[in-house]
């Protein structure tokens, strides 16, 4: 079945962003913009969000899953889980709020924490992460300036000022987070042709020959969202924590659900 060969071209290539921050400060248009949508005005707090975006480039496949741990926010067990599972952090605060750039400091926080324990080491590690500042078309409304950003989240943690309504500052940031989780730049959706699922699964299944030969080459970057992808069970993610500390690294192979 093609779901099947799906999945066998899948198992490498595969990572999980997790998004982080405060309410309110925009991460669910982010991850529209990254999914290829546009911006949405009306708000309505997110419960949670878990996305699959498929690509093809350079002849390979490569997945991205998205997660906006919004839920977790008051649930500390399910929120360490989901963050020892990421392989990419985006933590995302609000130009003209304070306070929600206080609290992406203590995410920094923990998630350096959690992923320094996860591999048995003595001080907190350096991670994956992208801190995105947004909300940048609201300069009137601006309350924290990139001084202050450096100040409380340290010069060494790449910065973006952003904004999911404008898109300005979007294609750098998620350019960034291509080069910081080893993924091509063409994974920034500026730089990539979005095509329906099916027909992306058939190009691809359709490259290989009866013996797994290639037949034929995509030339051109292209991605799928896949509408039916769902975030695996608390007990798979358990399984992929328990499996990379033992082996102190990432498991070789991750399953489509």
């Amino acid at each position: 079945p093609m779901s099947m060969i799906w999945a066998i071209i899948c198992t490498l290539n595969c990572h999980r962003i997790v998004v982080l921050g405060a309410p309110r400060v925009g991460k669910t248009n982010i991850l529209r913009r990254f999914m290829g949508k546009d911006f949405e005005e009306s708000y309505e707090p997110t419960i949670e969000d878990f996305h699959r975006k498929l690509f093809h480039i350079g002849g390979e496949a490569y997945q991205v899953d998205l997660l906006d741990a919004a839920s977790e926010r008051d649930f500390p067990a399910k929120r360490r889980l989901s963050i020892l599972t990421g392989d990419i952090f985006l933590l995302v605060f609000s130009l003209d709020d304070r306070e929600s750039l206080s609290e992406a400091c203590e995410l920094l926080s923990e998630i350096k924490a959690a992923k320094a324990k996860l591999l048995k080491l003595k001080r907190p590690m350096r991670v994956p992460v992208i801190v995105c500042g947004n909300k940048g078309d609201l300069d009137s409304e601006r309350v924290v300036r990139r001084p202050d950003v450096g100040k409380i989240l340290g010069e060494d943690i790449p910065f973006f000022e952003t904004s999911a309504k404008t898109g300005t500052g979007l294609d750098a940031m998620f350019r960034a987070l291509a080069s910081l989780g080893g993924l091509p730049h063409e994974t920034s959706p500026s730089r990539h042709q979005v095509i329906p699922i099916l027909t992306y699964r058939s190009l691809y299944v359709g490259q290989r020959g009866r013996r797994g030969s290639r037949t034929r080459v995509l030339s051109a970057p292209c991605a799928a969202v896949d509408p039916l992808a769902r975030r695996p069970s608390f007990n798979s993610d358990l399984q992929l924590v328990l499996g990379s500390s033992t082996k102190h690294n990432k498991p070789e192979k991750c399953q489509i659900q």
